[in-house]
């Protein structure tokens, strides 16, 4: 493995410009896996941390640190609109330093994506973030140091073994809400170290939980509405797509119900598994930019994109 230098003072300024204070546990995640990263054994460790707990700039840090030893950076995703989002979160912090930060996704043109996978290979690209394309026989680093994967669980068994060979060379860390059985255990034998965000930060409101009736649907839409005119956003989700038991409504069907019948002067969109990945993405991103107020979705939307203006989330036949 490759032993990091100690900070640099470009480290510490790029620290300084996060916006909020970092809670004590993200605190202790950053001084454990820096301290792995200036160890000459390669890092392979767990950053476990709930949605919204402060994962990703735990791991932006990582990263600038690999960078300033001009290795390069892979960040995984699960899915291009979070890839996006990664890319944005990146590009803001790191371009003032000089770091070329690059996504591969459909967004971006093949003549982009050429270009950009010519830069990884001659090391002016520090930072490439995308979805499984990543792991492509064309992607070939030039020099590579970390590689970051979020959402873990999402990964296929393939995929799976393809990170497994990358952990005997370069420093790996992973990140999760909810780690997968196979992962836990690696852990609980010692294979992986872990950190855990387990702090709220500060500003930030604990999630109350109501189990509400069926019959009680009226006070639970109303208690939507009085959410979506303050201008935030919401979730509803179905779990079936499909005709169930006891006559329960299809997604499609239920989406145009609550879309008459409930939620006519807002803005809806529907999501679930059966719809084109072009269309998925693009009810996501229209969601996350707030073309959107209320997303009635399946359990599809399980994919670790933030969306903090949505403060409400109704789970019928939980």
């Amino acid at each position: 493995g490759h032993a990091f230098a100690p900070d640099t003072p470009a480290q510490q300024e790029m620290e300084s410009s996060f916006p909020y204070e970092v809670t004590i546990d993200q605190a202790r995640a950053i001084a454990d896996i820096k301290a792995d990263m200036e160890a000459s054994k390669p890092m392979d460790r767990l950053l476990c941390g709930d949605v919204g707990f402060g994962k990703t700039e735990v791991a932006l840090r990582a990263a600038f640190k690999c960078c300033q030893d001009a290795r390069q950076v892979m960040v995984l995703c699960p899915t291009t609109i979070l890839a996006q989002q990664h890319f944005e979160t990146f590009f803001s912090r790191f371009a003032p330093f000089d770091l070329s930060v690059k996504v591969l996704s459909r967004f971006v043109t093949p003549a982009q994506q050429r270009r950009t996978l010519e830069g990884f290979a001659k090391g002016t690209v520090d930072v490439l973030i995308g979805t499984h394309r990543l792991l492509s026989s064309d992607v070939n680093p030039h020099d590579l140091g970390l590689v970051i994967i979020d959402e873990e669980q999402r990964f296929g068994v393939q995929h799976k073994e393809q990170l497994k060979n990358m952990r005997e060379q370069v420093d790996v860390l992973t990140l999760s809400a909810t780690p997968i059985p196979r992962t836990l255990a690696l852990m609980i034998y010692g294979d992986l170290d872990v950190s855990v965000l387990d702090e709220l930060p500060p500003g930030r409101q604990k999630i109350d939980t109501f189990a509400v009736r069926s019959d009680k649907r009226a006070r639970v839409y109303s208690f939507v509405k009085r959410h979506l005119d303050e201008g935030r956003q919401a979730y509803i989700v179905c779990p079936l797509v499909e005709e169930g038991p006891e006559g329960l409504m299809a997604a499609e069907q239920y989406a145009a119900h609550l879309q008459k019948k409930e939620f006519a002067a807002y803005r809806v969109g529907l999501l679930h598994g059966r719809l084109k990945n072009a269309q998925k993405e693009q009810v996501m991103t229209d969601f996350s930019e707030n073309r959107i107020s209320l997303l009635i979705a399946t359990t599809v939307i399980e994919v670790g994109v933030d969306v903090p203006n949505a403060t409400v989330m109704v789970i019928e036949n939980a």
